[in-house]
């Protein structure tokens, strides 16, 4: 089985992916291309990475003409916003979520692992473990939107679910986001195809109609209640340990982090929120 690497990223990122790329280098068997997915304007920045087995694409390669970036007059031009006649004002998150999907229909590859500008690789890692044979793990915590959840993650799984016609969430309630995760390139084509079906619309157009949704939520659900999981294993184990609150972890708070990591994690993610941190996690662990 052919295995691609994708990381969706933008300018503020730049030195995370730098280090991502590294330690991918270092750490990382068993794939063709690593992908990396930005804002045409990034290019330029980003193409300081590129290797014969790297490839910086321009997200204008990927996406519809009639959704494009301006600056966001509600913060000065800081931020972009995405706009186009056929979806809801979209922010840079949202297109990173887009162009994850995109992808697909770029490469020829069987797997798609995703990994975020904000992880780094400590241990070996062969892309193989995501296969059983013909069967692709799915990242899926069972049951966990059952529970009481923060955020919108429930909204994302409804929207979802509103999308690919399928049962309320309130029955099913797995939770699909992950970081480190693969997805199988026949079914996000797949997936792509129904969501044009049931809407009449461009994919972009039938998700974008709405600002909170999740890629993970709409794909989990496409295979377990589309395809039935055909094609798919399930997994609860998550590769990558991730640290999600703030404040930033001190140096002594980042080493038993990395420490207490489990025996089946191999990487860590420091979210982009909580500060750079790259010259720390170098001095730290390499």
């Amino acid at each position: 089985m052919k295995n691609a690497l994708v990381t969706a990223s933008y300018a503020p990122d730049f030195r995370r992916c730098q280090l991502l790329c590294e330690t991918i280098d270092r750490f990382v068997t068993g794939y063709t291309k690593h992908y990396i997915l930005v804002e045409h304007r990034d290019i330029t920045l980003f193409k300081q990475l590129e290797t014969p087995n790297r490839i910086i694409i321009d997200e204008n390669d990927l996406l519809p003409g009639w959704i494009r970036p301006f600056p966001d007059p509600t913060n000065f031009g800081r931020r972009r916003i995405w706009l186009s006649p056929k979806t809801m004002p979209l922010r840079g998150w949202h297109m990173q979520q887009l162009r994850r999907i995109a992808i697909a229909k770029y490469t020829d590859d069987d797997a798609l692992i995703y990994i975020d500008s904000d992880v780094t690789f400590l241990k070996p890692f062969d892309c193989a473990s995501f296969w059983r044979g013909n069967t692709m793990r799915l990242f899926r915590r069972d049951g966990d939107l059952l529970r009481p959840v923060p955020g919108d993650q429930l909204i994302w799984s409804e929207n979802a679910g509103n999308l690919l016609g399928v049962t309320p969430v309130s029955i099913v309630g797995h939770d699909y986001i992950g970081t480190l995760i693969a997805w199988r390139r026949d079914a996000v084509i797949g997936m792509c195809n129904l969501i044009e079906k049931r809407s009449g619309k461009h994919w972009v157009a039938a998700i974008g109609r709405t600002r909170k949704f999740s890629e993970c939520m709409i794909y989990g659900r496409y295979v377990d209640e589309v395809l039935n999981a055909r094609g798919h294993y399930h997994d609860g184990e998550e590769f990558c340990r991730i640290h999600w609150s703030a404040p930033a972890p001190t140096d002594a708070e980042l080493v038993k982090f990395v420490e207490e990591m489990a025996p089946y994690q191999v990487a860590i993610g420091i979210q982009s929120f909580l500060g750079d941190g790259t010259d720390r996690i170098r001095k730290l662990f390499f």
